[in-house]
């Protein structure tokens, strides 16, 4: 085998591993998906794949290299991204939903729109200046010699967002089949809450995160 396609296979799987552990993505299209149907799902999930690619660009370009470098420049990104995902957790525990529709089956103004899904989304992974980190001390195991570094991390950065689409992709449309038990009032409340929850364990990790 080539080192090339060893390179690759070795991190498809690597990355495939960490694609798959729940965390704060997994459970923000979950609940997306399950609250306001699968397109905001979908508009979810594409807006953290973008966050992720932007990332992971930044990485092939040494960007992140200087946010890691950069204590002003870490804490800034470290503390906004933290009181945005606070703000967002405390708000789903102290103000969840009961219901997906109203009595008369209009939608309920709380449902998100596949945009307002998509920008949250977005911002939820570019603020989070560990994933860039992450990225550019995760890429790196996997360029072989002799290759454009920039051109390969690309690649790799492209191959981790369609990991990371396709998982997604298959959660959303496990929604599907569901929609009528994760629409009752009482899990949509416990839903909301569980992930207000996760939003604000993630910011508090975050805040308290150190560079390095």
């Amino acid at each position: 085998m080539s080192p090339i396609l060893l390179s690759l296979t070795s991190f498809v799987l690597a990355a495939g591993v960490f694609t798959l552990v729940p965390g704060l993505d997994t459970a923000f299209v979950l609940r997306t998906s399950t609250l306001s149907g699968p397109r905001s799902g979908f508009g979810a999930a594409l807006g953290i794949t973008l966050g992720l690619f932007v990332w992971g660009i930044c990485a092939a370009f040494g960007l992140t290299a200087l946010l890691a470098a950069s204590k002003m420049g870490f804490l800034i990104v470290k503390w906004v991204g933290a009181l945005y995902l606070f703000t967002i957790g405390i708000r789903l525990l102290l103000q969840p939903r009961t219901a997906l529709r109203d009595e008369e089956g209009s939608s309920n103004p709380n449902r998100q729109s596949a945009l307002s899904c998509f920008r949250q989304g977005l911002l939820t992974n570019l603020l989070n200046p560990k994933v860039g980190i992450f990225f550019i001390t995760f890429l790196p195991q996997f360029i072989p010699h002799d290759v454009n570094v920039v051109t390969f991390s690309l690649l790799l950065a492209g191959i981790q967002v369609l990991l990371t689409l396709s998982w997604f992709s298959l959660l959303i449309m496990m929604t599907v089949p569901l929609g009528a038990f994760l629409s009752r009032p009482r899990i949509v409340k416990i839903l909301d809450r569980a992930t207000g929850m996760i939003f604000v364990a993630f910011g508090l990790k975050l805040a308290f995160e150190r560079q390095g």
